[in-house]
């Protein structure tokens, strides 16, 4: 006789998170793939940060890297951490060319909000390490 399977209702909450983490995933997988393919926009944008069209396929590849570590359920904070060290070095670059802050300064900032974000709401064990919704 097969075990009975429990089911648990998923909560909109979980829905929220696989959502946004969605979300992030599918924009970091463009920037990524733009990287790698050398789309001209990304070559006119990496040359006004300073760097030279050499490096742009390595930096899709390793955003495309973390990306992929994030997506994955069970490696999904290794990732989120890998991702925040990625947007962090996108900020400074950002504040090293003295770009605006609210324009451009802050959007990596906002995305790495979104990539904890997204995985706040879906990851249990992250909610029981930083307690900030209490029922």
């Amino acid at each position: 006789m097969p075990l009975a399977t429990e089911r648990r209702p998923i909560s909109k909450g979980l829905w929220a998170g696989r959502i946004v983490s969605a979300l992030v995933v599918l924009m970091l997988l463009a920037d990524s793939v733009a990287k790698i393919v050398k789309a001209a926009p990304v070559l006119k944008a990496q040359a006004e940060l300073g760097f030279p069209d050499s490096l742009t396929v390595g930096i899709g590849f390793v955003l495309l890297i973390c990306t992929c570590v994030y997506a994955i359920p069970k490696t999904s904070v290794l990732g989120a951490i890998l991702l925040t060290g990625f947007l962090g070095g996108a900020v400074a670059v950002k504040l090293r060319i003295g770009d605006s802050l609210f324009g451009q300064i802050l959007f990596p900032v906002y995305i790495g909000v979104m990539v904890w974000g997204g995985l706040f709401l879906r990851e249990h064990r992250l909610r029981a390490l930083i307690p900030l919704l209490r029922k």
